[in-house]
């Protein structure tokens, strides 16, 4: 089955899964059906599927993530004041590192939006569906919302890194408070903890609660930074810490509050 002949079928499944969406015709363009893929994972229910479903859906997006590139998280350099810190503009999907971050919402199933921009959706949707039906079981057995500043540790499935870390960041929706600076630390915190348990050695956060969740991402990276350098001043099993920023703004912010020039 060619990588094309791959994806149609994953489509034509899903459809298939759901009478609403009997009338939908296959896109022509191969953008086109990436992104009707992507939104019908995106919007499907935790329930089972069969076996060649997901190792048809694993192939596809190992061959997509292949082509999409893997950055060797080791590689990259370390900022000049401390060997165990990294500053990264990128994609967090696409490191190779021990385990990635990932903002979550209390829920813990992913994000329902198809093709939202959110972190959340983009971890799911390049992992695959075993990550929400493994996230569907670990909160059911959990029995109640995952709280604020906690977290929770999976398998990658089909990302480069081992594990994605799930917490949920404070949601602001009026001036930040001790509170929220305290729950955003615990995020960090957590995560630390939780990645170290399990034997990582490195691990790439993402700008918890910057987006969605409205924290103002100046605040956010003094707390994620003091919360960081906290963690590894107790601990040395984890040897190097990614901060991955996406946009133009966080990167400036945190060069400045890492204390790097500017580039020339």
């Amino acid at each position: 089955m060619t990588h094309d002949e791959q994806r149609a079928y994953l489509i034509r499944t899903l459809l298939d899964e759901d009478r609403q969406y009997r009338d939908v015709v296959i896109p022509q363009g191969e953008q086109e059906q990436k992104d009707l893929l992507r939104a019908l994972m995106n919007v499907r229910a935790p329930k089972p599927i069969g076996r060649s479903f997901l190792e048809i859906q694993d192939a596809y997006l190992s061959e997509e993530r292949d082509r999409l590139g893997v950055v060797d998280g080791a590689a990259l350099a370390p900022i000049p004041s401390d060997p165990r810190i990294v500053l990264w503009q990128g994609d967090i999907t696409t490191l190779r590192v021990d385990a990635i971050v990932n903002a979550a919402n209390c829920a813990l199933r992913g994000c329902f939006y198809p093709l939202h921009s959110c972190i959340d959706n983009l971890v799911h949707s390049r992992s695959g569906i075993q990550l929400r039906l493994l996230c569907d079981d670990i909160m059911n057995r959990q029995g109640h919302d995952e709280p604020t500043g906690t977290a929770k540790i999976t398998p990658a499935f089909n990302l480069p890194c081992r594990y994605v870390l799930h917490t949920v960041g404070p949601i602001i929706s009026g001036p930040v408070t001790d509170a929220d600076c305290a729950l955003l630390a615990s995020c960090y915190r957590s995560c630390m903890e939780l990645a170290a348990a399990s034997g990582c050695g490195s691990i790439a956060f993402c700008c918890i609660s910057t987006g969605e969740f409205h924290f103002p991402k100046e605040k956010a990276a003094e707390v994620a930074i003091a919360a960081v350098k906290d963690a590894l001043s107790v601990q040395t099993r984890i040897e190097r810490v990614i901060f991955n920023v996406f946009g133009t703004e966080s990167l400036e912010i945190y060069r400045r509050r890492l204390g790097l020039e500017a580039p020339t």
